[in-house]
């Protein structure tokens, strides 16, 4: 049986009640320590400092959890699901992340318990990773686990992320999804497998391929290289329908901090942007469609829009 050790920066900055008793400290103490703010309890008997839990965001939070969870889990404990996905760095989306998923391999069913989704399983030692000290599936597994657990869209965020950041391959995508058929809710996973771009880039652009998807609008082209006159790359559109003639932008906050040069300020990046669209429709004949996160809350209206866009230019 392999067994587990968890050993990184956030696992030591999680500190257990039987340590902190070992310690010195009594119950009433760490009680007083809670109450003061300077101890944050993390899940029953876990606590992790207060000022460190308020700077860190919520990925960070539930990694926390992961190491709160894995300081008393089974030795054999696998970190799995959302979690391993959260712990890749890849995108989560649409999915919550107040419990931990961990993948048993001691042979005893899976279930919920306090926070916590025991996940059984099979798994070979070459399909565990180690990633910032934590054992994880490997990302391939943990593509095909999102799309069972997960819809569509949320599933497919990831495994856009996880393939943009090359922990993960297509054709490894199609393996797994073949090798494991036989998993409940696997049919989703054909969907995303059909979907799934290494070229898209963001949650806000895996949804939107998602979006045209759903309300049935023509699939459009990921990162569309732009030419200038002197047939050099000049930018990349997010999205576009060559046959039509019509381009696709997302406009977010992400994308203006990405994308803002260093002491530029919003206005300067927005002009800038603006001109940079105007060249793209001067080189190219074609027309700008731009969308936003309340265009993705709203997925018919926002498919009407662009369809009438994409008839007229027929």
């Amino acid at each position: 049986m392999t067994t587990y050790a968890v050993q990184d920066e956030l696992g030591a900055a999680v500190v257990l009640r039987s340590e902190l008793l070992a310690g010195g400290l009594t119950d009433n103490q760490i009680q007083a320590l809670v109450r003061s703010g300077e101890l944050h309890r993390v899940r029953h008997g876990a606590y992790v400092s207060a000022a460190l839990w308020a700077t860190v965001s919520s990925e960070d939070r539930h990694r926390v959890l992961v190491r709160a969870v894995l300081k008393r889990a089974h030795p054999t404990t696998v970190v799995s699901h959302v979690s391993n996905a959260v712990e890749r760095g890849a995108p989560v989306w649409g999915i919550s992340l107040d419990e931990v998923h961990t993948t048993r391999l001691d042979g005893k069913n899976g279930r919920r318990e306090a926070g916590i989704v025991h996940h059984r399983g099979a798994l070979e030692a070459s399909e565990v990773e180690f990633v910032n000290g934590i054992p994880l599936t490997s990302a391939v597994r943990c593509a095909v686990e999102m799309s069972t657990m997960a819809g569509v869209e949320p599933a497919l965020v990831t495994v856009d992320g996880l393939l943009h950041t090359g922990q993960l391959t297509a054709v490894e995508f199609d393996g797994e999804l073949e090798r494991l058929k036989r998993w409940p809710d696997t049919l989703r996973g054909t969907i995303v497998q059909r979907l799934c771009d290494p070229r898209v880039q963001s949650v806000a652009e895996s949804r939107t391929v998602y979006l045209c998807w759903d309300q049935h609008l023509p699939r459009p082209e990921s990162q569309v290289p732009i030419l200038d006159e002197s047939g050099r790359v000049f930018a990349y559109a997010d999205f576009a329908w060559r046959r039509y003639g019509v381009f696709l932008e997302f406009d977010g906050r992400l994308k203006y901090e990405r994308f803002r040069r260093e002491g530029e300020t919003l206005e300067q990046y927005l002009m800038r942007e603006k001109r940079r669209e105007e060249l793209i429709c001067q080189l190219t004949g074609w027309v700008c469609v731009r969308i936003t996160w309340s265009d993705l809350a709203h997925p018919r209206r926002t498919a009407q829009r662009i369809r009438r866009i994409l008839e007229s230019r027929r």
